[in-house]
């Protein structure tokens, strides 16, 4: 039996990466697109795996890791779109049925950050967890969680990027960036945040800069909050802003005094080194768990 062969769409607000891949996670054949209009993007990503299906075999599944907000339930007269993005073009698009149509096969959809968490869980550093907590820090701010091996959903996705957060003006008099809230989390510790307040971008700055330890303070306190709400088994942190390493012994620490010895729990308290780590899967975790909601539908 030929082994199956699946779809992959990481959907990002700059570039849309497609992929043909197997169940190991071997990819077979990829393309990146810029993300243009939303005809143009979806056109250029169904000519790949229209071709990819003529040279390689049938597709069984395909999963979309995409930017948001959006609406992932299957129940929902508004499945599989784009929903009231800043993203000029794109709000109210339908990324989900031209696929369907076109291909012929059952389409997986979710948020970047759902499919980065469950990228994790699967083959990265959550792997043989049931509760995980993945958070993006970069361009934005998002997360994703599984609670019990499933991931986590309401009446849309998690906004985890736009949680509010104590703010000491007379620490820190910087407005936030947030076009919608100012200063929540995005608005205040992302890479446009850190870039507007100090006047240079992330990687220009020295690693003894005070900026990290002003970053450390909001990512610890966002933890904190998300420690006490989801209770998760271990806390992933991804992104550009992440890939300053010096950031995650600060954050570490800055989590255990704004924790203040609340939860006894020795993974926590004594292991907290394990428990919030970063990514293993740094770069490939939305491609990667796009593959995983596909594989999720066969």
């Amino acid at each position: 039996m030929e082994p199956k062969l699946y779809a992959a769409i990481e959907g990002g607000g700059t570039k849309f990466i497609c992929a043909v891949m197997d169940a190991e996670r071997q990819i077979l054949s990829e393309a990146r697109f810029p993300c243009q209009s939303p005809f143009e993007t979806i056109a250029n990503c169904l000519n790949f795996f229209q071709s990819a299906q003529s040279r390689l075999g049938s597709l069984s599944a395909l999963g979309i890791a995409s930017f948001g907000p959006l609406d992932p339930r299957p129940d929902s007269p508004d499945f599989g779109k784009i929903l009231a993005t800043p993203k000029p073009g794109w709000a109210n698009t339908d990324l989900v049925t031209p696929f369907a149509e076109a291909l012929g096969i059952p389409v997986a959809f979710d948020t970047d950050v759902n499919a980065a968490v469950l990228a994790e869980s699967l083959w990265g550093a959550g792997k043989g967890l049931k509760n995980l907590v993945y958070y993006t820090i970069g361009t934005g701010i998002g997360g994703g969680a599984i609670v019990e091996n499933k991931l986590v959903h309401g009446l849309m996705h998690p906004e985890m990027g736009h949680a509010l957060l104590p703010h000491d003006y007379a620490q820190d008099p910087f407005p936030g960036v947030c076009p919608f809230h100012r200063d929540c989390f995005e608005g205040v510790a992302s890479g446009p945040a850190i870039a507007a307040r100090w006047g240079q971008k992330g990687y220009e700055l020295v690693q003894t800069h005070p900026a990290w330890e002003l970053e450390a303070h909001y990512i610890a306190l966002a933890l904190v909050n998300t420690a006490l709400v989801l209770a998760p088994e271990r806390i992933i942190l991804g992104g550009g802003v992440m890939a300053q390493q010096q950031l995650f012994p600060l954050v570490r620490a800055e989590f255990l005094k704004k924790l203040n010895g609340y939860l006894q729990i020795p993974s926590i308290l004594e292991q907290v080194d394990t428990y919030i780590v970063p990514s293993a899967l740094a770069g490939i975790a939305g491609l990667y768990g796009a593959l995983g909601l596909a594989m999720q539908t066969t």
